[in-house]
């Protein structure tokens, strides 16, 4: 909860495993906080972002079910995102993100990132859906874009939360991913999904959509700026 928490290369790691559905490995509400070289691993609810402004660069996510949730403003950047073996007939949702107003500068932004199984995933029956996320709250949004998505990632994309509920208030949308999970062509045909230009994907950089260049701390690093063509 602290204001500009720093954290570099620890694992946070909750042990409880698929059967105890719900345990948060990190719950964030510190405002400008960065994580940087860390591992996060643990199945449902790994990494609660509750709220604030984060920034989370080089690191490696490990999960199940709505393992990166909340309402923050944050940005992955450049992180290894692992979806792992569920319990029986669970499907993975990698994201839940949490807005529940129209108004909030909320949302989780993944850029540079790559979408993974880990070795329980790869090694089981192939039966296992893996989605990039499912709206938690009314108004989710959640941008990936110039990603790797390999192909664990399910060709619909998204997943509803309960029927139709949020499927034309969320904003969901993807921009220049590659790898064999990111053809949109087959994606969910939602109001609130889109396939967005370069344009409106400036909007959920770091240096726009968390005023990154003001904040982030002398860690070491320079967060990535880009400039899309």
């Amino acid at each position: 909860m602290g204001e500009g928490f720093v954290a570099m290369n620890i694992t946070f790691r909750n042990t409880a495993g698929p059967i105890k559905h719900q345990a948060v490995a990190v719950l964030n509400g510190a405002d400008l906080s960065t994580f940087y070289g860390c591992s996060i691993e643990g199945y449902q609810d790994t990494l609660y972002t509750l709220s604030m402004r984060q920034f989370y660069r080089d690191c490696d996510i490990y999960g199940t079910v709505d393992y990166i949730f909340g309402n923050a403003a944050v940005v992955f950047q450049s992180c290894n995102v692992y979806s792992r073996l569920p319990l029986h007939r669970q499907s993975n949702a990698i994201t839940a993100q949490g807005r529940t107003d129209p108004n909030q500068n909320t949302g989780t932004s993944m850029q540079f990132c790559r979408f993974l199984a880990a070795g329980d995933l790869t090694s089981s029956d192939g039966t296992t859906k893996t989605y990039l996320g499912r709206p938690w709250k009314k108004y989710s949004r959640t941008v990936i874009m110039e990603s790797f998505m390999d192909s664990l990632i399910d060709p619909a994309g998204w997943l509803p939360w309960n029927g139709k509920f949020a499927l034309d208030t969320l904003y969901y949308a993807e921009y220049n991913n590659t790898g064999k999970g990111s053809d949109t062509d087959n994606r969910v045909t939602w109001p609130g999904y889109h396939v967005i230009s370069s344009d409106d994907a400036m909007n959920f950089t770091v240096r726009n959509f968390i005023q990154g260049d003001n904040w982030l701390p002398h860690t070491g690093f320079t967060p990535i700026v880009v400039t899309f063509g």
